[in-house]
């Protein structure tokens, strides 16, 4: 479970830094593009993709408990 997080925290990071079309012209991209513009939703996503990755790697660690 630990490593689907850090994978998925990792996709939003390259999404964001790449800047890939597919990703930021997705349905639920959408709403953080209209909203912060499409670099403000770059910085959200690879902010966010950098909380998953550290839960993720938290989880790994054991410091995060998960029912699995």
């Amino acid at each position: 479970m630990a490593w689907f997080f850090m994978a998925a925290g990792v996709f939003a990071i390259c999404g964001a830094a790449f800047d890939w079309d597919f990703f930021m012209n997705s349905r639920k991209a959408a709403l953080f593009v209209r909203f912060l513009g499409r670099n403000g939703a770059r910085v959200f996503y690879g902010l966010l993709g950098a909380v998953i990755v550290v839960l993720g790697g938290l989880m790994a660690a054991g410091v995060i408990l998960s029912d699995r």
